[in-house]
């Protein structure tokens, strides 16, 4: 089982600031692709994906156990 953690406005969109899935033996691809089937209001397209607090490309493997966290882009002035 994995914890999937969202930030910003993607918390706001799922509805929480966590969820449980299994997602072992996915890529980032294959989890942002069961994401936004499950939340359709979550677009998962321009986010940083972290698998245990180090970036991941979208062809990094999540193991079991993993957390991935979904950070949207941040601007500021």
């Amino acid at each position: 089982m994995n914890n999937i953690l969202f930030f910003a406005h993607l918390r706001d969109a799922v509805g929480r600031e966590s969820v449980q899935l299994d997602a072992s033996g996915k890529t980032v691809a294959e989890l942002k692709q069961l994401i936004t089937d499950k939340y359709e209001a979550v677009n998962l397209e321009h986010v940083m994906t972290a698998i245990n607090e180090e970036f991941a490309s979208n062809e990094d493997v999540i193991h079991d156990g993993d957390e991935v966290a979904f950070i949207p882009p941040v601007s500021g002035g």
